[in-house]
């Protein structure tokens, strides 16, 4: 019997596709770390998303798993080596989520650029500014990609009809232009970038990769956007970036203070977090860049036909 145990909430899908090929569900979505770690070794696969982290101690109670599904793109949450060493294999589906990140991306984008935001509560409170929200063409300018996987190639398949110029930069990818973007340089996206925007996963090596130095390269002011993870950005440098006008206005869907499980803040509150919600220079969203209810359906159905090609359709 190959038991599989859900330690979140996930689209129904996953567990009615999964039963149907011999396997049996077990969801446990409220129960802590400690009594998993009790139960985790009867079981062959996990399914999860992020309330919990997947570490050494954990993995090492788990002795019968084969698997380990995440429902989305991030797996800063499974210490992937030790899964491997130990012979888990581990899925995730960012092919689910990445054409709602590419719309909300430019979205983001067009709402920032255009001061959508700010216009739309000052003729709520009945003042008529034109002037004062001029908007921004996308058109003609150079829009930065950092990061260029499921979410940065879907970012510039939606700029295309904008006839800006895409540039992009992976530092762990090398001739994948697809005609959307043109592939180059970390060093040239800092000569040339009008519009940043931030794709890439969290890890040691990203983490507030975005501080006061990172900033300071862009020849010009740019716009700023990020989809991707909230430490990857030193919130209290990028505050400073805006207050100073190198950056124009940012646009970001996660944040610095999110709890590991981005289903909250983590009730950390400093001063460049005040400052960010009081500035009409930036768009806040609640980590949802990926959140629509196609995706919910998408990324259930891809991680699961993953697991099956791997262990039943072969």
């Amino acid at each position: 019997m190959k038991r599989v145990l859900f330690i979140d909430s996930v689209h129904p899908l996953i567990r009615e596709e999964l039963e149907a090929h011999g396997f049996t569900c077990e969801l446990f979505p409220d129960q802590g770390k400690e009594d998993l770690m009790k139960s985790v070794h009867q079981y062959f696969g996990i399914i999860i998303r992020s309330r919990i982290d997947l570490d050494e101690e954990f993995l090492s109670k788990a002795t019968d798993l084969r698997f380990i599904g995440r429902v989305g793109s991030g797996m800063e949450n499974i210490d992937v080596k030790v899964a491997e060493s130990r012979g888990v294999l581990c899925f995730n589906s960012p092919e689910g989520n990445r054409d709602a990140v590419g719309e909300h991306t430019t979205g983001m984008l067009l709402s920032l650029m255009n001061n959508l935001n700010r216009a739309d509560r000052q003729v709520r409170e009945a003042k008529w500014k034109r002037e004062e929200n001029r908007g921004t063409e996308i058109k003609g300018k150079t829009v930065g990609i950092i990061g260029y996987g499921n979410m940065g190639g879907a970012f510039a398949q939606r700029l295309r009809g904008f006839e800006a110029t895409v540039k992009s930069y992976d530092k762990y990818k090398k001739n994948y232009s697809d005609g959307n973007t043109l592939e180059t340089t970390l060093e040239e996206i800092f000569d040339s970038a009008d519009i940043v925007s931030l794709h890439v996963p969290l890890t040691e090596e990203t983490q507030f990769m975005c501080d006061k130095a990172f900033f300071e390269r862009f020849k010009k002011n740019i716009w700023f956007i990020n989809t991707s993870r909230g430490p990857i950005v030193n919130t209290a440098d990028l505050a400073a970036q805006i207050r100073s006008g190198k950056i124009i206005g940012a646009a970001l869907d996660v944040l610095e203070y999110e709890d590991s499980s981005f289903e909250n803040l983590s009730g950390k509150f400093p001063d460049a977090f005040r400052f960010l919600i009081e500035s009409d220079k930036v768009i806040l969203t609640p980590h949802i860049a990926g959140w629509t209810v196609e995706s919910n359906i998408k990324l259930a159905k891809v991680l699961v036909d993953k697991i099956l090609k791997a262990f039943i359709l072969k």
